[in-house]
């Protein structure tokens, strides 16, 4: 099977294995309504999805430098579609959507950086960060469908049937591979020396820990964003008529849908001037765009809008070049091991993002104050700030700038 193939064929799975990645933010609303949630509770269903998700990183993703990746993921596609077939038939209010809600997460956490596993292993080496860069991007169309997906039918037909929807698209992703991708268990030197869950040589890989621990602040900011961004477009639209739930979870996803482009365009950036000065210079104008965001309430909605947009845009641009930095710069063997350690930081930051953002709505007065919302949104890019600033710190120590 030619590369360009293997790759088609797991940025379609991988987009279509996330259909219920936002279906909670897209319904967080009418959710908060229907079990009076408080701002902090629904941060924890939030935030919750991203606990799952680093549990099942840690315990799944080292196994793919040992087993077949393909067969992990299969499997984990079956969790995600149980979690939210749960959320859909069982959840009735706090504890029960923070149960499910966390399976959920559970299943992607063992499907995203399997999934980019199960691709390196299948393209010739070295792996191009072009095809590395195509797949993360899957993540944010797979988001922008979700967000779309669930608000809309969640409008028309109530939230029970937007997640049981949902559940069908991790089984469409296991029909794709089962159909396009043949069984590659690893080869004998391909496998890592080193006992099972032995992360020190990748916590020695200075290389490869500059891009985990930019990562972790991207991953900060990105989900803290896309958790709380849909109640923060309703309540901005306040002054100028208001815009529904719906329609607001749709600004989300073509924000999303858009951001692609950033991120590849932020991956060509980095082969030609350089990774870290690249990702530094978007993690820094994230932060900016982030109190921006904060101060827009007030202004005309459609401007609000554009700015949410560029500020998508300029998180994206460094979510694939972190991910193929990481990836390359992983020693022999250690490829599976690498990217666990990169989404076991990562995920554990956007598992504290919504969470952070929650409380710190609740503190400062609640969704009807545009304070509030201003030191959300601090919060929310304190993230890129932190990113950078440990991007830079390690890039000295290392020599590299």
């Amino acid at each position: 099977m030619s590369a360009r193939l293997i790759i088609a064929a797991m940025f379609a799975a991988h987009v279509v294995s996330m259909t219920g990645f936002a279906a909670f933010p897209a319904l967080l609303l009418p959710l908060q309504e229907t079990w009076a949630l408080t701002n902090t509770q629904a941060g924890w269903i939030g935030g919750i999805y991203f606990a799952g998700y680093v549990a099942a990183v840690g315990a799944i993703v080292p196994w793919t430098d040992r087993v077949d990746s393909r067969r992990i993921y299969l499997a984990c596609l079956l969790i995600s579609a149980s979690g939210l077939a749960g959320f859909a038939l069982l959840a009735d209010g706090f504890w029960s959507a923070l149960f499910w809600n966390a399976v959920q997460g559970a299943g992607v956490g063992g499907t995203y950086m399997t999934g980019l596993k199960v691709l390196t292993d299948r393209l010739p080496a070295p792996v191009p960060s072009r095809g590395i860069a195509i797949y993360t991007a899957g993540f944010s169309v797979g988001a922008g469908v979700s967000f779309a997906m669930n608000g809309i039918i969640g409008a028309l037909f109530g939230w029970p049937w937007a997640f049981s929807i949902a559940a069908i698209g991790p089984l469409v992703a296991a029909i794709i591979v089962l159909a396009l991708l043949n069984p590659r268990a690893p080869l004998p030197e391909e496998r890592p020396p080193t006992r099972m869950f032995d992360f020190r040589p990748v916590l020695r890989n200075r290389a490869a820990m500059a891009y985990v621990l930019g990562y972790a602040g991207h991953s900060w900011e990105l989900f803290a964003l896309r958790g709380w961004i849909v109640a923060f477009l309703v309540f901005a639209s306040e002054k100028s008529g208001g815009a529904a739930n719906a329609e607001a979870a749709v600004i989300a996803a073509l924000a999303n849908l858009a951001a692609v482009a950033a991120s590849l365009g932020g991956n060509e950036l980095c082969e030609r001037y350089g990774r870290r000065r690249v990702v530094r210079l978007a993690m820094l104008s994230s932060f900016v765009a982030a109190l921006l965001m904060g101060l827009s309430p007030g202004l005309p909605f459609s401007v609000v809008v554009v700015l949410f947009f560029v500020y998508s845009g300029l998180i994206m641009g460094d979510s694939g070049s972190l991910t193929a930095g990481a990836t390359q710069a992983s020693e022999p063997g250690y490829r599976g091991l690498t990217l666990a350690v990169h989404s076991l930081f990562g995920f554990t930051a956007g598992f504290l993002g919504p969470l952070a953002v929650g409380l710190v709505l609740d503190a400062a007065g609640g969704q009807a104050s545009q304070t509030a919302w201003f030191l959300g949104f601090a919060t929310v890019g304190v993230g890129s700030l932190a990113g950078a600033a440990a991007m830079t710190f390690i890039g000295r120590k290392m020599g590299r700038e």
